[in-house]
């Protein structure tokens, strides 16, 4: 998953849960440019600053083997870019 997308979906999970972003790094114990760093989907950030943040919104990153996409899946993909 690319980090934009990893990224996208924490901000995501962040806005249902109707929290901010200060909320967010207090909880995760990291300072708030981190959380907007994480949510831009900065490769410079360490996976253990995603991985506090992931928790600090009630989720966990979780390794998955690898796939390739169907096709309706590269279709949303590639349409996302337009």
């Amino acid at each position: 998953m690319p980090l934009s997308r990893l990224g996208g979906s924490l901000r995501d999970m962040r806005d249902r849960r109707s929290m901010t972003q200060a909320e967010v790094a207090r909880l995760a114990d990291v300072p708030r440019l981190k959380v907007i760093q994480v949510e831009r989907g900065d490769p410079s950030v360490s996976m253990k600053a995603y991985a506090a943040i992931a928790k600090a919104l009630g989720a966990e990153l979780t390794l998955m083997p690898s796939r390739r996409p169907t096709l309706e899946e590269a279709r949303e993909f590639f349409s996302r870019d337009e």
